[in-house]
C-alpha cells in the first residue's frame, strides 16, 4: 500500500519510547520544545486488542480504553501527524490488528525489538525477537503491506557487527521506513558505553534512515551534543531517551529552560489531559533526580492526587480553574446528550428505570436466563439484545426485542452485561413473568438445575454420557452475547 502522509525520518530529533514516561503530556511537551517526532511508550498488542476507541469530548482526545475503564493510550489532534505508536508484539496478525485499530490516529507504527526487560522477552517480544529473524520479517512485512502509515522498528545491536549489519539488511528488505538502533547489546545497561561504531556501520550499510539511540549517558548533555552524536554514528536522525526524561527542553535550540518552568509546563499538560497522578508523579520525580531529598521532593513523593501534586508546585489555583472548566463542559455535553436522547427516543420502546443488582438473585441465576426460558416455553424466537455505549461517559444502554416488542431501562449502566440484564428485567416485569429474585420464593431454574445435576450423577453411575444440560446451554448463549474481546 502507498503511504498517505509519509513521515520523514531524516534530520529529525526524536523523543524515544519510554515506559511510564512517553504518555501524552511528555510527548506534547517535547513537541513544544522542538522535537520533530515523538514515540509513545511500548504498548502490548494483546492489551491493545481488548481496548475500545472512544472519542473523549471533554478532553478533546481519542482514548483507547481497556475493559476495566483504564485509558491505555490517549492521543490528540496536536500530535496526530508526529506521534509514532510503538507496540510490543511477537505475532504478525496481532500486530496488524493493533495497527489497524490505531492507524487513523497516529503518524506511524513501530515494533519494539530492543527492550531487554524480562516482562517483554519472556513473551518472545522486545530483544527476544533479535534471535528470530524469520518472525521479525513476518511481522514487519505484514505491517508494511497491511497499513497505509510508515512502519519502523527499534533494535539493539547483536554480539558481532557483521551479524547486526546482516540483520538490518534483512529488515530493510521488508520495506520499513526507518530503523532505530540502540547502540548497546541486550545485556548492556546505560552505564556501559554506547557503540557508536556499530551504529555507524549500520548507517553506511543500508539506504533507509537510521535513527541513533543510546547517547544520553556518553554524549548528549545539551542541545549541541545531539549533532555530535549524529555525526559520530553517521545516522540520519537522533532519538533521545533519558536526557529528554530528565529535562525535555533538551530539544530546545536556545538551550535548557529552568527546570521549575519545565515541570510546571509538564503539570499543565498532565492536568489538561487528565493524566493519572501516579504517572505524573513518576515523571516529575525523574526530572527532580538529585533534588528528590529536598522539601519539595519529599512533598511530591507524598502526594496522592493530581491536586496535591499541583499544590506542591504552587499550582493549586490552576488545577481548580481547569477542573471547573471540565465540569462545566461535561455538564453542557450531558445536557446536550439528554436532549438528543429525548429527540431520538423511540415511542415504541417500553421503558422503566431499573438496574440489575446481582445480590438480589441466587448465584448464577439472572433475568436474562429467565427471559430466555420464557421465550422457549412460549415458542418465541430467542431474545435479541442491541447495546450501545455513550461516548461522553462510556455508559451502556441495551434494548431487548422479544416477540417484536422492544424493552429497555431508562438508566445507563457501567457495563454491557448490566445494561442487558436491566433490559431483560424491564421485559419480564412488563410481561408479569418472574425474574428469579430471591424474594420471589421457590426458584424453578434452581430446582431444574438440581434435578438435572442429579440426573447427570445417576447417568454417570450407570456409565452413560448424556448431552450437555440445557442450563449450561443457556449459560453459553448468555456469555457469548457479552463477549467483545477480538479473537487472538
Amino acid at each position: 500500500m502507498t503511504v498517505n502522509t509519509p513521515l520523514c525520518f531524516r534530520g529529525k530529533k526524536i523523543l524515544a519510547p519510554m515506559v511510564r514516561v512517553g504518555t501524552l503530556p511528555m510527548r506534547l511537551l517535547a513537541l513544544d520544545y522542538g522535537a520533530d517526532i515523538v514515540y509513545c511508550e511500548e504498548l502490548i498488542d494483546i492489551k491493545m486488542l481488548q481496548c475500545k476507541r472512544v472519542i473523549n469530548e471533554v478532553l478533546e482526545t481519542v482514548d483507547f480504553v481497556a475493559p476495566n475503564e483504564r485509558v491505555v493510550f490517549r492521543t490528540c489532534e496536536r500530535e496526530r501527524e508526529r506521534v509514532v505508536f510503538q507496540m510490543g508484539s511477537a505475532d504478525a496478525e496481532r500486530a496488524l490488528a493493533v495497527a489497524k485499530l490505531v492507524e487513523s490516529d497516529v503518524a506511524g507504527i513501530d515494533i519494539n525489538m530492543g527492550c531487554p526487560k524480562e516482562y517483554s522477552t519472556k513473551a518472545s517480544m522486545g530483544a527476544a525477537l533479535l534471535s528470530d529473524p524469520d518472525k521479525i520479517e513476518s511481522i514487519l512485512t505484514t505491517l508494511v503491506k497491511g497499513i497505509c502509515k510508515p512502519v519502523t522498528c527499534k533494535i539493539r545491536i547483536l554480539p558481532s557487527v557483521e551479524d547486526t549489519v546482516n540483520l538490518v539488511k534483512r529488515i530493510e528488505k521488508t520495506g520499513i521506513a526507518a530503523i532505530a538502533v540502540h547502540g548497546r547489546k541486550k545485556e548492556e545497561r546505560p552505564q556501559h558505553p554506547v557503540h557508536c561504531d556499530v551504529i555507524k556501520a549500520i548507517s553506511e550499510a543500508v539506504s533507509i534512515p537510521v535513527i541513533a539511540n543510546g547517547g544520553s549517558h556518553d554524549f548528549i548533555k545539551e542541545y549541541a551534543d545531539i549533532e555530535t552524536f549524529e555525526k559520530a554514528t553517521a545516522a540520519s536522525s537522533v532519538m533521545i531517551a533519558r536526557a529528554a526524561m530528565w529535562n525535555p527542553s533538551i530539544f530546545r535550540k536556545d538551550g535548557f529552560c529552568p527546570l521549575k518552568d519545565v515541570m510546571q509546563d509538564y503539570i499543565k499538560y498532565a492536568v489538561r489531559y487528565d493524566n493519572h497522578y501516579t504517572n505524573t508523579k513518576y515523571c516529575l520525580c525523574q526530572m527532580l533526580r538529585e533534588q528528590l531529598e529536598t522539601t519539595q521532593g519529599k512533598k511530591l513523593h507524598a502526594a496522592q492526587s493530581t491536586q496535591e501534586i499541583c499544590e506542591v508546585f504552587e499550582m493549586g489555583d490552576f488545577y481548580e480553574e481547569i477542573t471547573a472548566i471540565f465540569e462545566a463542559k461535561k455538564t453542557s455535553l450531558e445536557t446536550k446528550t439528554q436532549d438528543e436522547d429525548e429527540q431520538m427516543e423511540d415511542p415504541d420502546v417500553i421503558k422503566m428505570a431499573v438496574r440489575f443488582d446481582k445480590r438480589e438473585y441466587p448465584p448464577q441465576i439472572t433475568p436474562k436466563m429467565y427471559l430466555l426460558e420464557w421465550c422457549r416455553k412460549e415458542k418465541h424466537p430467542q431474545p435479541v439484545y442491541e447495546t450501545v455505549q455513550r461516548p461522553l461517559d462510556r455508559l451502556f444502554c441495551s434494548v431487548v426485542t422479544v416477540a417484536d416488542q422492544k424493552y429497555r431501562s431508562s438508566l445507563w449502566d457501567k457495563s454491557k452485561k448490566l445494561a442487558e440484564q436491566a433490559a431483560a428485567i424491564v421485559c419480564l416485569r412488563t410481561l408479569g413473568v418472574p425474574e428469579g429474585k430471591l424474594c420471589e420464593g421457590e426458584n424453578h431454574l434452581i430446582t431444574k438445575r438440581k434435578r438435572e445435576d442429579q440426573e447427570s450423577l445417576i447417568s454417570r453411575d450407570h456409565g452413560e454420557d448424556l448431552a450437555e444440560p440445557s442450563h449450561k446451554k443457556a449459560n453459553f448463549i448468555e456469555e457469548t452475547s457479552d463477549m467483545t474481546v477480538p479473537k487472538m
